[in-house]
């Protein structure tokens, strides 16, 4: 019998959360974000239930190149664009659409020919400070794009630091209206904190990444709210039950003790399978639909969970981690991280099922 873990993927959910995005932006095109092999989810597995969008967005151009090899035929926008003159070859010929975001990559573009017509998302650093054109340098790059004959058409690009804030979205669009002012060209600017709380920034394409998967874009606002729904759920089973004394220690460290008579639930689930080893105490499990407390150390291949408020759960009871009865933005709350971190951090020691 395999060990009793598994992820299950729903391609209806992800179908379902591409449909939230399209209603809160109704006039925008969407490419949806598959950056790091689908948050976790697969590229391959989901790919199916991708196909309202309009195009793909990604980092890795070996995931392009799947994408491709996987008969996938629209648009696909490299978010970071290229690395090296090398890419370009693979750029030509899977006709990728290209972030470009410093004068380098110009440089390289300007350095050769191409077969097929260049579609180029030309960025602008409006605030973040990771990637970017300054705006006054703006319209210098864009002019440089604009006389190279193969490039065919260039849409305008900014990525919001702080997408959650009105008025910090309120001050980027103003900065980026203002430096893009007389340019030709759709835009993209929303990401999908923007997408859902921020009308003004959907433009002509959104880009929704973490929606899509069902969890929440905005800190201490839950995806339900949005009628997002779960797209993994990470379940095991208990392995054993141990029945501590006052005053005995669970997991490595002896980090809890306990100060009463409890049972206490093993779960074949640790941090070699992706879950955080940095989870802390009273992190939610769901045992036999019952919310419980993590307990002790997160170990590789285990954790431990409090069973006082489930007597009948034993070896073999169903166990969620994270998905649909337990969202996965509690458990990251619990490791003081984000749903984001987990769902990207599955194994691939677990086995996966995907659900239509």
């Amino acid at each position: 019998m395999p060990r009793p873990i598994q992820a299950s993927i729903s391609l209806s959910a992800i179908r379902h959360n591409l449909e939230v995005a399209h209603t809160h932006a109704p006039r925008a095109k969407i490419w949806a974000v598959v950056k790091a092999n689908a948050y976790g989810h697969g590229i391959d597995r989901i790919l199916p239930a991708l196909s309202a969008a309009q195009g793909l967005a990604l980092l890795d151009i070996e995931e392009a190149v799947r994408l491709r090899a996987l008969g996938h035929r629209a648009p696909i926008l490299l978010l970071e664009g290229f690395f090296s003159k090398a890419d370009l070859d693979v750029v030509d010929e899977l006709e990728l659409t290209c972030c470009v975001h410093a004068k380098e990559q110009i440089d390289m573009l300007a350095d050769r020919s191409f077969r097929h017509p260049l579609h180029i998302y030309l960025k602008m650093n409006c605030g973040m400070n990771r990637l970017g054109f300054r705006p006054e340098n703006y319209h210098a790059a864009h002019a440089r794009l604009r006389a190279l004959p193969a490039v065919a058409d260039i849409t305008l690009m900014t990525h919001f630091a702080n997408a959650e804030e009105g008025a910090d979205v309120q001050q980027a669009l103003s900065r980026f209206e203002g430096a893009a002012q007389g340019l030709e060209g759709e835009h993209s600017l929303a990401n999908s904190a923007a997408t859902l709380l921020h009308p003004a920034a959907h433009g002509d394409w959104i880009r929704p990444g973490i929606l899509l998967y069902g969890a929440s874009p905005v800190a201490n606002r839950s995806a339900h709210t949005w009628g997002l729904q779960p797209a993994m759920t990470l379940s095991s089973r208990i392995i054993a039950v141990q029945i501590l004394a006052p005053g005995e220690a669970v997991g490595y460290g002896a980090r809890f003790v306990a100060n009463r008579a409890m049972r206490v639930g093993v779960i074949a689930c640790g941090y070699a399978d992706g879950y955080p080893r940095i989870a802390k105490d009273g992190t939610p499990v769901m045992v036999e639909r019952t919310r419980v407390p993590l307990v002790g150390q997160v170990s590789m291949d285990m954790i431990t969970v409090d069973l006082s408020d489930v007597a009948h759960a034993t070896p073999g009871s169903p166990v969620e981690l994270w998905g649909a009865q337990l969202a996965v933005d509690e458990v990251a709350h619990g490791a003081g991280t984000v749903g984001y971190e987990l769902l990207c951090a599955l194994a691939a020691r677990v086995p996966v099922q995907v659900v239509a």
